[in-house]
C-alpha cells in the first residue's frame, strides 16, 4: 500500500473485528464507535528519521510518529519492538523545542549547533564589580598623586632655629612671603618680567594667614614696617647674632633669611608662626600661566615703568608676566606700599579661586601643570605637609568668597619713611588671634 492509499470504513481487513474497531473508542486513526461512520481521510505515512531543518531553523524533535498500515496486520503503533511511546512533553522535545541528539537548550548551557548560548547577564555582580574597578583605581591615583606632589615640595626652612618663640595658640598661622628670588631664571625671562637682576634676595610681599573655628584672617605686614630686629641664631653658623637694631621689616630677610623674618615678626607681635610658605617671581608668572590667567575687576587704570604695569579700568584677564608686574607696582599709589598690600591680597585671593574651579580641579591636563608649577616654586618649612599645604589654600578662596577677612596691619604714623604699627590695635587683634576670635581690629 502506498503511502497515501484512501481507507473507507468498509474496507477494513477481514482480521479486524468489531471488538477492535471499538476498542479505545474515538481513535485517531483506528476507527469509531459512534453512530455516524468516519468519514476518508488521506493518511500520510511518518517515518522516524533525520529531519532536516530550514535555514535558522533547530531540527525537529520529539513528534511521536503515526501508526502506519502494514498490510494484512492492520496499523501499528508506530514504533518498533522495545520502543515506547513519548510525547515529547517530559522532556521538552515537542515541536521543534528540542536540539540535536535530545538536547534540551538553557540559558546557560551551551548549544552544539549554535556554539553555546550567552549566559543572562548578572547585573548586579557587574555593578559590583563595576565600582569595586572605580574605587580602586581612585585609590591608587589619590595614593600616586599624593607621594609625586609631596616630593616636590621644598622644605628648606628650620624653624626649629628660631629662639624665644612665644606660646602657641589656638587655631593656624603660615606665614606667606613673596620674594624677589631670580633662582633658575634666564636673563630673558629677567627682562621680560622687569625683575632686574640685583644680587640677594628681599621680600616684596609678606602675609600672615591664620585659620581657625572663625573664618580665615589675612594681614598684610608692609615691607616698610618699622621694627626692631631682636637678637637671633644664624641660620648658616648657628651662633647668637644681634640685636640689629630698628630697620624695616623686609631687612630682616636681606640678613638672615626666613628664620631671620619669623624671629622679627614673633618678636614684634607675639604671635606663634606655625608654617612658613615662600615663592619667588618665576614660579608666580608660572602658575598664573598655568590656570590660563586670573580675572580682575580693577577701579582704576594704572601704569608703572619699573614693573611693567600697564593696566586699563575694568575687567580683564592677568597673565603670568601682567599679574607679576601688578602685584609688585607701588610707585603708581601715593600710599605706595599699602596700596600694593591690598593688591596683592585682592590678587592672591583670585588666584586660590580660579584654581579651586571645577575646570582646573577636574582636567587632568590643567590640574597637574597647576600643581606642578606651583610646588616646584614653593620654599617651605619642614614640618609643612600637603594637607597643610591644602589648608592654607582653601582659606585663601575663603578670603575671596567672603567667609573671610582681608586687611592691613594697623598703622598709626610714619617715622624716617617707614610705617610704624598701632600698638593698642596690634595687641588686641594679635590676642582675638591667639584665641581664635572674630577680630573687631580694621588697617589701614
Amino acid at each position: 500500500m502506498g503511502p497515501c492509499t484512501l481507507v473507507r470504513m468498509n474496507d477494513w481487513p477481514d482480521a479486524w473485528s468489531d471488538d477492535n474497531r471499538n476498542n479505545g473508542g474515538n481513535r485517531y486513526g483506528r476507527g469509531s464507535a459512534g453512530a455516524q461512520p468516519e468519514s476518508a481521510r488521506v493518511m500520510r505515512q511518518v517515518r522516524r528519521g533525520p529531519t532536516t531543518p530550514g535555514p535558522g531553523a533547530p531540527p525537529y524533535r520529539g513528534v511521536p510518529r503515526q501508526p502506519t498500515y502494514d498490510d494484512g496486520r492492520g496499523y501499528d503503533d508506530g514504533y518498533g519492538p522495545g520502543q515506547d511511546y513519548d510525547s515529547g512533553y517530559n522532556t521538552g522535545q515537542v515541536y521543534g523545542g528540542g536540539g540535536r541528539d535530545g538536547f534540551v537548550p538553557n540559558d546557560n548551557d551551551p548549544d552544539p549547533d549554535y556554539q553555546g548560548y550567552r549566559p543572562r547577564p548578572n547585573w548586579r555582580r557587574r555593578i559590583k564589580w563595576t565600582a569595586i574597578t572605580l574605587v580602586t583605581l581612585l585609590v591608587v591615583v589619590s595614593v600616586g598623586t599624593y607621594f609625586w606632589a609631596d616630593s616636590k615640595l621644598h622644605r628648606d626652612v628650620d624653624l626649629s632655629k628660631v629662639i624665644d618663640r612665644p606660646e602657641t595658640g589656638e587655631g593656624t598661622n603660615y606665614l606667606i612671603v613673596g620674594s624677589d628670588s631670580r633662582a633658575g631664571m634666564s636673563a630673558e625671562e629677567k627682562k621680560k618680567l622687569h625683575t632686574g637682576s640685583a644680587e640677594g634676595k628681599r621680600t616684596d610681599s609678606m602675609m600672615i594667614l591664620h585659620t581657625g573655628d572663625n573664618g580665615p584672617t589675612l594681614i598684610s605686614l608692609p615691607r616698610d614696617s618699622n621694627v626692631t630686629i631682636p637678637t637671633f641664631r644664624g641660620s648658616e653658623s648657628g651662633k647668637i647674632k644681634g640685636p640689629l637694631g630698628t630697620n624695616k621689616l623686609n631687612a630682616a630677610y636681606a640678613f638672615d633669611g626666613p628664620t631671620l623674618l619669623v624671629r622679627t615678626i614673633e618678636y614684634n607681635t607675639g604671635l606663634h608662626i606655625d608654617h612658613y610658605v615662600e615663592i619667588g617671581f618665576g614660579g608666580f608668572a608660572k602658575i598664573v600661566d598655568s590656570v590660563g590667567g586670573v580675572e580682575m575687576t580693577l577701579d582704576q587704570g594704572f601704569k608703572d615703568k619699573y614693573s611693567g604695569a600697564d593696566f586699563k579700568k575694568g575687567k580683564q584677564t592677568l597673565n603670568g608676566e601682567q599679574a607679576l608686574a601688578f602685584v609688585r607696582t607701588r610707585h603708581a599709589f601715593a600710599a605706595s606700599d599699602l596700596q600694593r598690600t591690598k593688591n596683592q591680597q585682592k590678587f592672591l585671593s583670585a588666584l586660590a579661586h580660579q584654581v579651586a574651579t571645577p575646570s582646573t580641579v577636574l582636567n587632568p591636563f590643567k590640574f597637574y601643570p597647576t600643581m606642578g608649577a606651583g610646588l616646584d616654586s614653593l620654599v617651605v618649612d619642614k614640618d609643612m605637609s600637603l594637607w597643610d599645604l591644602a589648608q592654607m589654600f582653601w582659606a585663601m578662596k575663603g578670603v575671596t568668597g567672603g567667609d573671610g577677612k582681608s586687611m592691613n596691619m594697623p598703622i598709626s604714623g610714619s617715622s624716617g619713611g617707614n610705617l610704624v604699627w598701632d600698638k593698642a590695635k596690634v595687641k588686641t587683634l594679635v590676642d582675638e588671634l591667639k584665641n581664635d576670635e572674630t577680630v573687631t581690629v580694621s588697617g589701614n
